[in-house]
């Protein structure tokens, strides 16, 4: 590859940095804010009433907002979807109570009233009375039906962000618009009820009903109104005067207890690094049996689904109380990075979610270190630099246009290079003057919305560093650097030349970017000093050469490193004793050097072979996943048996020592590294490894408690890879009798990877099940392709598209046909995506197919890179 002159990088950064500058982001203005709603008139109170009908899935409304007209107006906008309007009227001291008639725009989602005069400025009220529908899929308000033992329960929640408030009330549905709410509901009097606040009174009705009335809510924006109602238990904690709630459906409570204890411990420790309290009365982590993966950050009365959050130690690997306990941290941290202060329009939304996802694990390495999760975020940040490496990227400040671009926003780059800026931003910075920053800003902008300009304005302010310049390069220009390192010794020093480029895996960029780069450069066993490279390149000096140069010894850093030959080989060389992140970082660029055709792949699997008494988990599965990649471009290939046999060549020395069978001296990473182990062997088609599992899965249907929690995983999932047709048959029961969304998942998984394409295709129909979750309906299909059946998959969602689509919700729509093919090799599938999508979906949902159809050309160009090569390093 052609190298740019240096002379022509200065000249490039000079305008880069000019333009950037120029095109600064203001701080936070409420008239200067995107979106689509006139601004003239702002809400202030929404005191609403909710009648839902279970029997048939509507609801019925009434409502009134008080408003502020700003400037002289005549007409009055807001969002409203899927509803109809039965009554409005508007109503003040200067022109008593005028009759209104709604006009609905289905297409805009919104509602307009004109009122026939010019309104002058001032407090009015509006009242409507409306009727909307609800949902199977999680849009606004929706339904779940789930089993308690062998009886059929109905119950009711919602999710609004980012755009799906306006399904359950009319609303200025958009971040900027803060507004108080008042609830109130009439639901069955079996029925518990919550929201934000705590419940303010409790009435008995005709009929077996009840009413249920919230307290107000602070000020805040409309996706973060929440209503949750059903059979359903609580138990509670305290925390410095806040009432915290764990609530399940009935029967599941105890599996809440880890998450009582952690989010009263997350609480205390965000309440002192925030250094604002947390403001509302009360705080529930709400679990409910599907409608969506993950969970949904509300103000005060926070919806998981229960698979992410409740934790049974008796059954649960260890994996599931890991990740009850990140993603309670991110949601709890969101009360503060989201709720209290919001980001201002969705091209910000990584100021939620970066910020959240940074603090989640911060907070997890404070009480649970032994867990490694800033080494575990490293390999997420392996991910998203992947994605992020190709044309298709984007910035993390992004252009949002429309509510379909909003739901777009929520990707990795978002959430994953988000968080691992702002480790690099903190690093750089330094964690006090960080953490000092972060408290100045909370401070001043609570209870309103921000940019990230108002977020540099605080860190630099606290730093006394230039925040802005460095960071508006990561922000608003897509992509990373690559840093060449190139060493000698003269006079018994070493000089160090550092010159960067854009890093690309599908093609050479053209833009030739430049960013402001916060790099450590040191000696392995000894110190680190950051230099700040500002431009094309930069030569530094250190005092001796004997020890190995090492850069970005504990990878921070949002870059790849490529070494010079005589570097390279001194660090590879003690590969086995280098420091965790150091052996991590290695392993990891050099993998993505191979990726780009900057070094061969021998070179990689010399590195990995040196890697046999590996300690770390994260490293293991690094390594598993780059050869499982291997593995997939090679399907069908004769180097697929070349591949397989490495992969058993390196793992199985370190499994021999790990054994079949769990020892009391074992660490929690040593028992999930057996389990992950086992699998990637039975993959692979290691002989011993499946029959270990089919041999566990017989003991499991006599004894359930003859597997540990640890082995269960893989024992069903491979089970379910080599099933026969009775087996399938047993698997398939037990994903439709599963009691806990834990073990439906872990069933339904096991049926999606079964090889034989007769029970492939039975799979597939499930995915157009009533009975199953909305949320788990739309994983079967793309799962299903990822087990080999990617035609299958395909064919079978072309055929059932309005029914597939009927259960995605906001997020999931634009994604549903990408991910089918997402882990594809082959040209032809790109092709095929980009053909169906522009032909069957609108504008906005090209980005993602582009997106998609790039990752998979280029794999297919890998595919045409490496295979020749594993030839020759593994014949």
């Amino acid at each position: 590859m052609r190298h740019p002159h240096l002379k022509q990088l200065a000249l490039a950064a000079a305008l880069a940095f000019a333009t950037l500058s120029a095109q600064a982001e203001a701080p936070y203005s409420f008239a200067a804010t995107p979106g689509k709603l006139p601004k003239n008139i702002v809400p202030v109170l929404y005191t609403a009433h909710l009648v839902p009908n279970l029997a048939d899935n509507t609801f019925s409304g009434t409502q009134t907002i008080d408003i502020d007209v700003l400037t002289p107006a005549s007409r009055i906008v807001l969002n409203a979807a899927n509803m109809q309007f039965d009554a409005a009227s508007l109503s003040g001291s200067a022109i008593g109570e005028i009759a209104l008639r709604a006009q609905v725009d289905d297409k805009e989602e919104t509602v307009a009233f004109d009122v026939g005069r010019q309104l002058a400025p001032g407090r009015y009220q509006l009242t409507l009375a409306f009727r909307g529908q609800i949902n199977r899929e999680a849009r606004g308000m929706f339904h779940m039906d789930y089993k308690a033992g062998s009886d059929a329960k109905r119950m009711l929640a919602t999710t609004m962000e980012p755009t799906d408030a306006r399904r359950m009330l009319p609303t200025w549905d958009e971040p900027a618009f803060r507004a108080r709410y008042k609830l109130s509901v009439d639901v069955p009097a079996s029925f518990q009820a919550y929201s934000n606040t705590p419940v303010e009174k409790q009435e008995t009705l005709a009929g077996g009903m009840q009413r249920i009335r919230f307290g107000p809510t602070p000020k805040m924006p409309s996706y973060l109104v929440v209503l949750v109602a059903g059979e359903l238990e609580r138990i509670s904690d305290r925390h410095n005067g806040v009432d915290i709630g764990v609530v399940t459906t009935a029967g599941k409570k105890d599996t809440g207890k880890f998450a009582l204890e952690s989010t009263k411990r997350l609480l205390g420790y965000f309440n002192n690094y925030f250094g604002q309290p947390y403001p509302l009365a009360k705080l529930d982590q709400i679990a409910i049996p599907g409608g969506f993966n993950g969970a949904m950050e509300n103000w005060g009365g926070i919806v998981y689904n229960e698979a992410t959050l409740l934790y049974d130690p008796k059954k649960s690997p260890d994996h599931v109380r890991q990740g009850s306990f990140e993603i309670n941290a991110h949601e709890v941290a969101h009360q503060w990075f989201g709720n209290l202060v919001t980001m201002a329009w969705w091209d910000n939304l990584w100021l939620n979610e970066g910020f959240a996802s940074w603090m989640a694990t911060k907070a997890t390495d404070h009480f649970y270190p032994d867990w490694r999760p800033f080494l575990h975020s490293m390999a997420e940040r392996d991910y998203v630099m992947e994605l992020d490496a190709r044309k298709t990227t984007h910035p993390i400040q992004t252009p949002v246009q429309n509510e379909s671009q909003a739901a777009d926003a929520f990707d990795a780059i978002t959430y994953t290079k988000g968080q691992a800026f702002l480790r690099m931003l903190e690093a750089y910075l330094g964690e006090r003057d960080f953490r000092k920053g972060i408290r100045s800003y909370m401070d001043k902008h609570q209870y309103s919305n921000t940019t990230t300009a108002d977020l540099w304005a605080a860190l630099e302010k606290a730093s006394g560093k230039p925040v802005a310049k460095l960071a508006s390069d990561w922000t608003t220009q897509p992509g990373f650097p690559v840093l060449k390192v190139e060493q000698s010794c003269e006079g018994g020093k070493r000089r160090v030349t550092l010159s960067q480029q854009q890093f690309r895996l599908d093609e050479p960029a053209k833009e030739q970017r430049l960013w402001n780069v916060p790099v450590q450069v040191g000696t392995v066993g000894g110190k680190a000093y950051y230099t700040l490279l500002a431009g094309p390149g930069t030569t530094i000096t250190q005092a001796g050469c004997d020890a190995a140069l090492v850069v970005d010894p504990h990878s921070v850093g949002y870059f790849r490193v490529q070494y010079d030959t005589a570097s390279f080989d001194a660090l590879s060389g003690q590969a086995a004793r280098l420091p965790d992140t150091t052996r991590f970082k290695l392993l990891s660029d050099t993998w993505s050097m191979v990726q780009a055709g900057r070094l061969d792949l021998g070179s990689y699997l010399k590195l990995v072979s040196g890697y046999g008494d590996e300690p770390r988990l994260v490293v293991w599965a690094t390594i598993l996943t780059n050869l499982g990649m291997l593995d997939r471009m090679a399907q069908g290939e004769p180097e697929q048996k070349l591949i397989r046999r490495y992969l058993v060549q390196v793992v199985k020395p370190r499994f021999s020592k790990l054994g079949w069978d769990e020892r009391p001296a074992d660490s929690i990473e040593d028992k999930q590294m057996r389990a992950m182990m086992a699998a990637a062997l039975a993959r692979a088609g290691d002989p011993e490894a499946i029959a270990q599992a089919r041999a566990r899965f017989a003991r499991f249907q006599a004894d359930p408690s003859s597997v540990s929690p640890e082995m269960i995983d893989f024992t069903l999932s491979v089970t379910g890879r080599y099933a026969d047709a009775a087996t399938y048959e047993t698997l398939s029961n037990k994903t439709m009798t599963a009691q806990t969304g834990e073990e439906r998942n872990r069933y339904g998984r096991a049926l999606t990877n079964a090889l034989d394409p007769a029970l492939s295709a039975r799979t597939l129909e499930k995915a157009l099940s009533p009975d199953l979750p909305a949320q788990l309906a739309t994983r079967i299909v793309p799962d299903v392709a990822r087990s080999e059946h990617i035609d299958q998959a395909w064919e079978f969602a072309v055929r059932n598209r309005d029914a597939l689509m009927k259960n995605q919700d906001a997020i999931g729509r634009n994604r549903a046909f990408p991910s089918i093919v997402g882990a594809s090799a082959d040209a032809r599938h790109a092709d095929q995506l980009e053909a169906y999508v522009k032909a069957n979906f609108g504008e906005d949902a090209q980005a993602e197919a582009q997106r998609v159809a790039n990752a998979i050309r280029t794999r297919a160009a890998q595919k045409a890179l490496l295979l020749p090569q594993v030839r020759a390093a593994l014949k």
